[in-house]
């Protein structure tokens, strides 16, 4: 394994240990849109990549880090690659943000945008390498993965079938590739027809999306409304409320000492510790 992946995976490691156990910490430096749009946090949009949500979200993530980095390293250099990895991480979380930038309640975490473009770039140079998804027993050559999971983003964000960061993904692969085709502009001619198949659905549908943006509005392919909230959501807001209830009684036991909780308080600390 290369040094700069290996960095990245056990930092990754670290901080999302520490956003486990620290809501505090993990709602400090996650993407959420007032917060960066508002407020000018603009360290959340590259922060957040080092966050996730869990253990098999972190996995998934490294292990598919794990899968390509290496090799894409040694092809394009320590600093052509974290150039990339970053520009990739930056790019998802900024489409993400653009799409959800009316939407305050919005929050986000995971390196996804930042792998995604790893592999994008990589197919960018070598459209034919055999690409196989975790959990399918073979290989696609690297262009149709590059075209059908694009289609596959377009069709996540629109649907909102899931709780998956299509739209950071979609800006990272396309980041990605582009990021790698400029250092490396001799692609085009070897390869330009398969960056045209996977690069123009996207750009095609980022133009609707500007010039008809209430369409991303609507759920789906159809006319239903979209919904931004759901369980897991609600779950993190809870968790986070109670964490900051806790923290204010840990202080005023700090400052005046337990006998001045209130039963209130009293039964507040008991049910979260």
């Amino acid at each position: 394994m290369s040094p700069v992946v290996l960095v990245l995976i056990l930092f990754t490691a670290y901080t999302s240990y520490k956003g486990f156990k620290d809501l505090s910490f993990f709602h400090r430096y996650a993407l959420k849109t007032d917060q960066v749009l508002v407020f000018k946090q603009y360290q959340r949009v590259v922060s957040a990549g080092f966050l996730h949500a869990d253990w098999w979200h972190y996995g998934f993530n490294m292990y598919a880090l794990y899968a390509f980095a290496s090799s894409f390293e040694i092809i394009v250099g320590s600093v052509n690659f974290s150039i990339i990895f970053f520009a990739s991480l930056i790019g998802g979380n900024l489409l993400a943000l653009f799409f959800h930038r009316h939407d305050s309640a919005y929050m986000a975490v995971g390196a996804s945008g930042a792998v995604c473009g790893v592999i994008f770039g990589l197919i960018a140079l070598f459209p034919s390498i055999g690409i196989r998804p975790l959990f399918i027993p073979f290989s696609f050559p690297g262009w149709i993965y590059g075209v059908v999971y694009i289609f596959y983003c377009i069709y996540g964000i629109k649907s909102l079938n899931d709780n998956i960061g299509h739209d950071a993904h979609l800006g990272g692969a396309i980041v990605g590739l582009l990021t790698t085709i400029a250092f490396y502009p001799e692609v085009i001619a070897s390869n330009g027809i398969v960056i045209a198949l996977i690069v123009v659905p996207a750009i095609v549908f980022l133009i609707i999306i500007l010039k008809r943006p209430g369409w991303l509005y609507i759920q789906g392919f159809s006319f239903s409304a979209k919904t931004h909230r759901n369980i897991d959501d609600r779950y993190q807001d809870e968790r986070y409320e109670n964490q900051q209830k806790v923290d204010k009684i840990l202080e005023k036991i700090h400052a005046k000492g337990i006998d001045s909780l209130t039963k209130r308080e009293r039964e507040i600390l008991e049910k979260n510790t």
